[in-house]
């Protein structure tokens, strides 16, 4: 098949490889984007592991807690002109609000009563779209529990109380210091903000994630020419090394590096007057996953002026 400039250049912009790399890449796999982003993983070319995040999408995250849950919720709208509303920001607050009354259900969230009004969530937004002038949606919500312990919330680069662009829940069982429990909770909330991880524990990876990553370990380890014995090893400690890399319990801890977050966990133990366990976590950036096209602005002023 003929490959595209547009498709030699979005591999570029993924993976950092070369033009003529990208090129040969993409004639390679017939065109598959993630193909030819493994394939020059495979090179050693990219460490790309995935497309990058296109956060189009504006509006807020907004959270909520109550005495041991909390939630997090995500609204959309158009530009971040209508994000600074006071009212659209005050929307957000209250469908935070409901959710966390409705176990951070999407769906019940969505149909309960507005507070302070007769209509539901949903249709007080849909009514909200004419006020302020700009389509708006409740994209989606999340909730945290505990029996005993403490969810913590965090919100990165906040431009208002409980609303920003980043949200993060982080649960932690404990029958010791509520106090002690959640300023630990809120420094791997924190945590989670900055590094991302995929999940809590390795058991919890998806397994398709893994299977892709000793694929392409192991046609990297086959490159040096050892025996299958010592590539099977090589295979292993790469391995290990994405685990640290990608879940949340074997990652160096933001706050002290020098130990891992399930060992700040144990280490916390002590403040707290009881043993601790991280049950949970939950991450929101704004827009991640929603792609909105991308305009060649010159191109439309050109295009305006023919007209």
């Amino acid at each position: 098949m003929s490959i595209t400039a547009a498709q030699v250049k979005e591999l570029r912009e993924l993976t950092g490889a070369g033009m003529m790399d990208c090129k040969a890449a993409l004639n390679e796999t017939n065109g598959d984007m993630d193909a030819a982003v493994d394939w020059l993983r495979k090179k050693g070319i990219s460490k790309a592991d995935k497309k990058a995040s296109r956060t189009a999408a504006e509006g807020l995250i907004g959270v909520d807690a109550g005495l041991r849950e909390a939630v997090v919720v995500e609204v959309n709208s158009e530009t971040d002109f209508v994000a600074r509303n006071d009212a659209f920001q005050e929307i957000v607050r209250n469908v935070a609000k409901v959710a966390l009354a409705h176990g951070g259900d999407h769906a019940k969230t969505s149909a309960a009563k507005y507070p302070h009004g007769d209509k539901s969530v949903a249709d007080t937004i849909k009514d909200a779209v004419g006020t302020i002038g700009e389509n708006m949606s409740f994209r989606r919500s999340a909730r945290l529990g505990v029996e005993h312990g403490v969810v913590a919330t965090y919100v990165h680069n906040s431009v208002a109380d409980n609303l920003g662009k980043l949200g993060v829940l982080v649960a932690i069982e404990t029958t010791g210091d509520a106090n002690a429990a959640k300023a630990f909770a809120r420094q791997v909330a924190m945590h989670v903000a900055a590094t991302n991880p995929l999940s809590l524990t390795p058991e919890e990876v998806d397994p398709a994630a893994v299977e892709r990553e000793k694929a392409i370990f192991s046609d990297q380890a086959r490159q040096s020419g050892k025996p299958e014995a010592i590539i099977e090893k090589m295979v292993e400690g790469r391995l290990r090394k994405f685990y640290e890399e990608v879940v949340l319990l074997k990652q160096a801890f933001v706050m002290n590096p020098d130990v891992t977050v399930e060992k700040a966990l144990k280490d916390a133990e002590k403040d707290i007057g009881a043993a601790a366990k991280i049950t949970g976590f939950v991450r929101f950036a704004l827009g991640e996953g929603i792609e909105k096209e991308e305009t060649d602005f010159a191109a439309e002023v050109a295009a305006a002026v023919k007209k």
